[in-house]
């Protein structure tokens, strides 16, 4: 018997995963060995050596590396992203973009260089996805 697979971001997580709730602040670098969901906003470097998921209206202003992440919000700043970045249709990123896999969704905003560390192209995807979903994992 086979598993199903996981399509649902929170069903890959490993463990349980750090949250910076909607509205909430932080101020300051983070680092943590685990995944990542940002709802606030940050403002400082990020080291998440799990999954990251921002959600629609949150923001992070600075550098941030995750091992996957899903963006759904506003990053001022570089991101480096060791294995697959989806970037959802209300995305707004205003730096460099590095990550193995890129995937992004017609209407999302890059503000500067796109570098794909594989072979792979950058694909193009129609959003799916309701506002609400966007960066919360949801398929």
């Amino acid at each position: 018997m086979s598993d199903p697979p996981r399509r649902r971001w929170l069903d890959r997580v490993d463990g349980t995963p750090s949250l910076l709730a909607s509205g909430a602040r932080l101020v300051g670098d983070i680092e943590t060995p685990g995944a990542l969901v940002i709802g606030g906003e940050v403002r400082g470097d990020g080291h998440v050596r799990g999954d990251l998921s921002i959600s629609a209206g949150a923001h992070w202003e600075g550098e941030v590396r995750a091992r996957n992440a899903v963006i759904a919000g506003q990053i001022s700043g570089r991101i480096w992203v060791s294995n697959k970045l989806e970037i959802a249709a209300t995305a707004v990123i205003r730096g460099r973009v590095t990550a193995r896999q890129i995937a992004m969704a017609r209407g999302a905003t890059i503000d500067g260089d796109i570098t794909v560390t594989s072979s792979q192209p950058v694909v193009e995807f129609d959003e799916k996805r309701t506002v609400a979903d966007a960066g919360s994992g949801q398929p």
